[in-house]
């Protein structure tokens, strides 16, 4: 049954006090109140206060309740599984804008850039995946695509996996991304050995390696580079 009890008079003022704040100044608005707002999409009928500054408390910052894993916001007292859905769309929303600015070629298909989507796209994450940028000649993202999930340690990849999809996507240039859970962005004896056969086999099928790049919640690393960053 729908809840259709309304919202306390105190409440309702006060979250109209905040949009029309959030709509005359943006800045004047907390990053707690920005959670309260958020929160108040999904929990119609309750005051979110306490919860948003609770999610900041455990947290940090926006950044990091956004990034937070599932499990871990489920810990929290009044997040349920409603406002997890909601997480996860926000988080998607992000990602594909990030991608979608690639996609227009309003910035060039760095490792640098690629690191930001993967951060957007991999954070909290709790097991490995690895993803391929596939660029043109011009380095420009005309591809973002998942190619294997593994799980909390390793996820298995060939470089013929690799030069595979590149090939059947007609792309020019690739960046290879994978996430580390554990937090640590050094890469890993098979991470290296992947580069090496990818660096090696990839201009012999008409493609450039551009970057094999690590992320992790705080760190993007760069195995050609030999950096972080």
């Amino acid at each position: 049954m729908t809840d259709r009890t309304p919202l306390p008079a105190g409440t309702a003022g006060h979250r109209a006090r905040l949009r029309q704040r959030l709509a005359r100044d943006a800045q004047t608005v907390e990053d707690y109140e920005i959670l309260e707002l958020v929160l108040g999409f999904a929990l119609t009928r309750k005051d979110t206060k306490p919860l948003a500054k609770e999610l900041l408390r455990r947290f940090g910052s926006i950044r990091g309740v956004l990034d937070a894993r599932p499990d871990e916001l489920l810990a929290v007292s009044g997040f349920g599984p409603g406002l997890l859905s909601l997480w996860q769309l926000l988080r998607e929303l992000m990602t594909r804008y990030q991608s979608s600015r690639l996609r227009r070629r309003e910035e060039v298909a760095t490792p640098e850039a690629v690191a930001r989507l993967a951060r957007t796209q991999l954070a909290g994450c709790p097991h490995e995946e690895c993803w391929l940028a596939l660029l043109n000649g011009g380095n420009f993202l005309i591809g973002w695509e998942r190619l294997r999930q593994g799980n909390v340690s390793t996820v298995p990849i060939l470089p013929r996996d690799v030069l595979e999809l590149a090939l059947l996507r007609k792309a020019r240039g690739i960046i290879v991304v994978h996430n580390h859970p554990g937090g640590q962005a050094r890469p890993s004896q098979p991470d290296l050995r992947l580069t090496q056969g990818l660096d090696h086999l990839a201009p012999q099928m008409g493609l450039r390696l551009v970057d094999h790049v690590i992320v992790t919640e705080n760190d993007c690393y760069s195995i050609l580079q030999g950096r972080y960053l």
